[in-house]
């Protein structure tokens, strides 16, 4: 994993004045020992004219899987083989940005004892990362390195050169120049952007990162364009933490529009003053009645089939009640998402034990889904092609075939009660169709018939008069103990 920064100079501001800026001498190759390997600070050149620091970090594999997320215990989804073979030692990641922060700290929060005059200076520098992950491509890494004053030369790398019609990688080869930054404000771009191009950090995100976001962003965050999507992938996407972000950094923009302080802004209103209750979001309400049909049905060992990114297995580890929970998805970073969510790396062995998290399709049989009491498809269906649901249907109640199966999907004669939901638009991007009360009663009967099960429907959220619950949920029951009437 290698970066290296570049500054250019006259004899009256030589170049190596970045060694006082990085507190790196020039002449010296300097090692320093990491969570995760270590990280090497060299100069490649160092001229008045010229002057070239780089930053090499050698990963350790092992020691990133014994401190890493995904350890594997308590079923965590990261392949075995996949923990030491993947391209966190190459690619610039979240643990490039950690080594930054660690080595140059100085550097990043403008320090400068020996010569303070020069952390406020901007100055030319030329960054050059050879191999970044970046989902979204070129253009995204443009649209959050351009507005910050860089000038971006980005290269996508191609899988293989012998067979270019393979296309290209999600790597680039990324260089930004600029001579009106200073270096501490070089840093701390980095230190934000590389983990957001990967889309992912090697360690839990906890509260405090929102702090230390806003603290590196500060003077750039608040206004970027990209705002959004800086906060949301570097907090790992998490809700709760994506929200305070987003809320705090507001203050910040509207406190700058108003030339105040944020304290004045954040205290306009009394901390006695009384608010109205927030209704209870819709998911909290599904997972609720998810809950009450199993605890109904007296399930013990529980799957959550497309578990995404967890909420419903966390709830469900609160009950001891359910003594086996297994969630299965086909995406490998919802399941990783799920692991951080859970902890899995640091749950006790007792909890651990009632929790596994697998990779699996739902278009295909799978004998690790056999003998369960209760299955929970929600919000799965409507996910699927229609001409793929008789393969997700065969796969569950054909070959599963647990004692009790839930499905929830959106009911979309309610979205005239959306007012934010355009007329004619789904609820979700990724959503193939949504169903009228009517179809999903069709359908859920149909699949009963065919299965040896029987069927009931219960509404989820406020039952509107006129166009229904929000979410319609089948509560299926196996009635037949033998094998289905059809495959």
């Amino acid at each position: 994993m290698f970066l290296t920064i570049t500054t250019t100079g006259t004899p009256e501001r030589p170049a190596t004045d970045l060694g006082y800026l990085l507190h790196k001498h020039p002449d010296k190759a300097q090692a320093f020992s990491t969570s995760y390997g270590t990280a090497h600070v060299l100069y490649p050149e160092a001229e008045a004219g010229r002057c070239t620091a780089a930053l090499l970090l050698e990963v350790d594999a092992v020691a990133l899987v014994r401190r890493g997320k995904g350890k594997g215990r308590g079923g965590a989804p990261d392949a075995a083989l996949a923990q030491y073979v993947n391209d966190r030692p190459y690619a610039a990641s979240s643990l490039l940005a950690v080594a930054l922060s660690g080595v140059f700290s100085s550097a990043m929060k403008g320090v400068c004892n020996a010569r303070p005059e020069l952390p406020g200076q901007a100055r030319p520098l030329r960054v050059e990362v050879p191999a970044l992950p970046a989902r979204g491509g070129p253009d995204l890494v443009r649209k959050l390195f351009e507005p910050l004053g860089w000038t971006v030369t980005v290269e996508p790398v191609p899988l293989d050169t012998e067979f270019p019609d393979w296309g290209d990688s999600r790597y680039v080869r990324l260089v930004l120049e600029s001579d009106t930054l200073t270096l501490a404000e070089a840093l701390r771009h980095l230190y934000v952007l590389l983990p957001v191009l990967d889309d992912a950090k090697h360690y839990w995100v906890a509260p405090d990162e929102v702090d230390k976001l806003l603290r590196v962003g500060e003077g750039w965050l608040p206004g970027h364009p990209e705002q959004r999507l800086i906060t949301s992938r570097y907090l790992s996407r998490r809700w709760s933490l994506t929200r305070q972000a987003t809320e705090r950094l507001e203050l910040v923009r509207l406190a700058e529009t108003d030339d105040s302080e944020v304290e004045e802004i954040d205290n306009a209103v009394e901390a006695e003053t009384e608010t109205e209750e927030k209704p209870t979001p819709l998911a909290v309400q599904r997972r609720e009645a998810i809950v009450t049909a199993l605890r109904q049905s007296k399930a013990a060992r529980v799957l959550d089939l497309g578990c995404g990114q967890g909420q419903l297995v966390q709830t469900l580890l609160k009950d001891p009640a359910f003594t086996e929970i297994v969630g299965v998805d086909v995406s490998m970073r919802a399941l990783t998402i799920a692991s951080r969510r859970l902890k899995l790396d640091r749950m006790g062995e007792r909890q651990a034990s009632r929790v596994q998290l697998f990779q699996g399709s739902l278009a295909y049989t799978d004998v690790r889904l056999k003998g369960y009491d209760a299955a929970v498809l929600s919000e799965v269906i409507e996910h699927l092609d229609l001409p793929r649901l008789p393969a997700l249907e065969y796969a569950v109640f054909g070959s599963a075939r647990p004692r009790t199966v839930l499905v929830t999907t959106p009911n979309v004669e309610y979205n005239v009660r959306w007012e934010s939901l355009p007329a004619g638009h789904v609820r979700h991007g990724d959503h193939r169709f949504e169903w009228t009360r009517a179809e999903f009663r069709a359908w859920a009967e149909a699949v009963a018939e065919r299965h040896g099960y029987g069927v009931a429907f219960e509404p989820v959220g406020p039952d509107d008069p006129e166009v229904g619950p929000p979410t319609q949920m089948a509560v299926f029951t196996l009635t037949a103990p033998k094998e289905a009437k059809a495959a």
